[in-house]
């Protein structure tokens, strides 16, 4: 018979159990490791599979979307144990770091997903000693969580000092340059709110400093942008013009198409 649990702790740590194989779109809001204690989980990343096996780990960095197949493997189920890293907490952490041992030169890797050498004895002995909480449903306290959480941001800036640069994607200089992520991020249905937050910043202060880089507001830009996306398809040939409106952002092809043609003063399909 085909079970299910999934045991959420603070929101700190998750742990998943399965007896059958499934697949699921992730959408990564928050910094997080996951670590596999039985079973497989293949992840797809821009076209990159990685495959984590019992008492392997991974960092996968906020603001990716990921495809995710957890697999029952040789009887055994799949069981895993992520814990996430709010930014509130990383800025709390960020302040008890020493500033002479931060790597300054670090650079924030393009890759949304870094997988550690397997069987690390800090990393598995670090996840091990959490799932008895799990088996017995307790929630640690937050000093607990805390020694936790602390341990697993060790063992990720342990692993590749680079991803200070990822971590602390809030401070100068690793602020993530806005125009930047909206390229890569125009066709999907974020808010102003979630843009604002994956690059690290406030609503008011993403606002502001996308007012440094473009005459435009970021709705205004977002729009231009897919606008000028749809154009390209359009004069490519080969696609619908309803699949190219929503392939690039939008989600009624009348507004599409009225902006469309004030932009460029004919309708998308005589373009």
């Amino acid at each position: 018979m085909e079970k299910l649990d999934v045991f959420d702790c603070s929101n700190v740590f998750i742990a998943s159990y399965f007896t059958d194989d499934r697949g699921c779109a992730h959408c990564n809001r928050e910094h997080t490791l996951i670590y596999i204690h039985s079973g497989e989980l293949e992840i797809t990343d821009g076209g990159r599979k990685t495959i984590l096996r019992p008492g392997d780990c991974a960092f996968m960095r906020r603001d990716n979307r990921l495809w995710l197949q957890k697999r029952v493997k040789d009887g055994n189920p799949y069981r895993s144990v992520v814990m996430k890293f709010s930014r509130d907490y990383l800025k709390e952490f960020y302040q008890t770091l020493n500033r002479r041992d931060i790597p300054r030169e670090a650079r924030r890797d393009k890759s949304s997903l870094v997988k550690f050498q397997s069987n690390r004895p800090d990393v598995r002995g670090l996840f091990e000693s959490v799932l008895p909480y799990f088996e017995s449903e307790t929630v640690p306290d937050d000093a607990i969580l805390k020694m936790k959480m602390a341990a697993g941001l060790f063992a990720i800036l342990k692993t590749d000092e680079n991803l200070y640069a990822s971590l602390f994607d809030f401070i100068e200089p690793w602020k993530i340059d806005i125009v930047d992520f909206m390229e890569k991020n125009y066709m999907n249905d974020l808010s102003m709110e979630e843009m604002a937050y994956y690059t690290g910043r406030s609503l008011a202060t993403f606002k502001r400093d996308f007012k440094k880089v473009s005459e435009l507001t970021p709705q205004k830009w977002l729009i231009r942008r897919r606008l000028e996306a749809a154009r390209d398809l359009i004069r490519q040939g080969g696609h619908k013009v309803s699949e190219i409106c929503f392939d690039v952002g939008f989600k009624n092809l009348s507004h599409f198409s009225k902006l469309y043609k004030d932009l460029y003063g004919l309708a998308p399909s005589f373009s």
